[in-house]
């Protein structure tokens, strides 16, 4: 019997959905570039529910105590006397969402003797110490592609929002004014404007795609160059670092895995080197951004607007500079998690589960340490 450890994040405040907006979310019937959909042997939810959050498990209690195995679900993930930490020491495998993080670090990792498989449900493995699990021989796996579409998505509408200034315009109206002087003193339209993303994988080139109707200039860079038929698709401009492609941009975002080369990147002397009035967004990673550089290039106008919806850590204190910076539009970590999402994580999560216990291999793309090195996806994202 193996106890799997899940930490989801906490349910509504006034509690569990009994009924949804819609009544399921659309089907869809791959992934771009041809990746398939999870394919579990079969699944305990229906799709379009919330399975994220503590109660609904990600739709794996019954599957697993089918099998004769232990599910421990918490929210509960930080601090020593922690729900996570006291079951730690005997789990076989643990389940984490980048949503709502249980920071997988190395001493976390030593403490756990029983550890083999640390699983991601979602995509962004950078919560687990990933030369730990390789030292001490831990699989890490993550659902690769299940939520790529649905952050580009976010990263888009975050990109709209601040440019046409819509959430101080919003807020006029709930707050009963009808100030149009206010609201359009700082919007803008994206047409014409520069943007740049800082990596193009899956979720940075799907961003790409969905901005080249804009009629903007697309710029991008990334240490595994596109293909030139997709740079001519796009009209896209190539740069060898985000240092030689900022300067060129009116708005950037950040869609990179967080490792040692992009852990503060934009401090105050990239930021520095950027158009002034730039908005910067980024669903990546928080520690991607020195946090109180980016309050600076705010407060100064050297940046226009920041959005995302990552922060270190996760989640942010109550105190957190980015909860009052001007000219923000932050959101907790909710790119990755629409219910549409939900139903491809949870289903992937199972698939991994399903492999690891029948001893078959785990898909390639799923992988990010196996074998004690960087696997799949990992050796191609990560850097040890």
């Amino acid at each position: 019997m193996a106890k799997v450890l899940c930490v989801l994040y906490d349910d509504p405040v006034n509690g569990y959905p009994k009924e949804y907006a819609r009544p399921t979310v659309p089907r869809i019937a791959g992934y771009p570039g041809g990746q398939t959909l999870p394919s579990p042997s079969g699944l305990d939810f229906t799709p379009g529910e919330l399975v994220g959050s503590v109660s609904g498990e990600l739709g794996l209690r019954s599957f697993l105590e089918r099998l004769g195995h232990e599910l421990v679900v918490t929210s509960d993930k930080d601090g020593p006397d922690s729900v996570f930490e006291r079951h730690l020491p005997d789990a076989e495998i643990v389940i984490s969402q980048p949503f709502w993080p249980a920071y997988l670090t190395a001493e976390r990792i030593a403490k756990a003797p029983n550890l083999k498989l640390a699983v991601t449900a979602g995509i962004g493995s950078d919560h687990v110490d990933l030369d730990a699990a390789i030292k001490h021989g831990v699989t890490v796996a993550e659902v690769t592609f299940s939520n790529s579409i649905s952050v580009a998505e976010h990263v888009v509408m975050m990109i709209l929002s601040l440019v046409r200034n819509y959430l101080p315009s919003h807020q006029w109206v709930l707050d009963g004014g009808w100030n149009i002087a206010d609201c359009v003193a700082r919007s803008y339209d994206l047409e014409g404007m520069d943007v740049g993303t800082v990596a193009a994988g899956r979720i940075g080139l799907a961003v790409l795609r969905r901005l080249a109707p804009f009629d903007v200039r697309l710029h991008y860079t990334d240490r595994h160059r596109l293909p030139a038929e997709v740079e001519s698709e796009l009209n896209l401009t190539f740069h060898e670092t985000a240092r030689e492609m900022v300067p060129n941009c009116d708005v950037v975002t950040v869609n990179a895995p967080l490792h040692p080369e992009t852990r503060g990147m934009f401090d105050d002397e990239l930021l520095g080197t950027m158009r002034h009035g730039t908005y910067l967004i980024n669903t990546a990673r928080g520690l991607i951004a020195d946090r109180d550089a980016i309050v600076r290039a705010l407060e100064s106008g050297q940046l226009a607007g920041y959005a995302g919806d990552v922060w270190y850590p996760q989640p942010a204190p109550a105190d957190h500079p980015w909860r009052t910076m001007p000219h923000h539009g932050m959101t907790p970590h909710i790119s990755g998690s629409s219910l549409s999402a939900q139903a491809r994580y949870a289903a992937g999560a199972r698939e991994i589960l399903e492999s690891y216990f029948t001893g078959a291999p785990i898909r390639s793309e799923y992988l990010i340490v196996d074998g004690g090195a960087l696997a799949g996806t990992g050796a191609h994202s990560y850097s040890t």
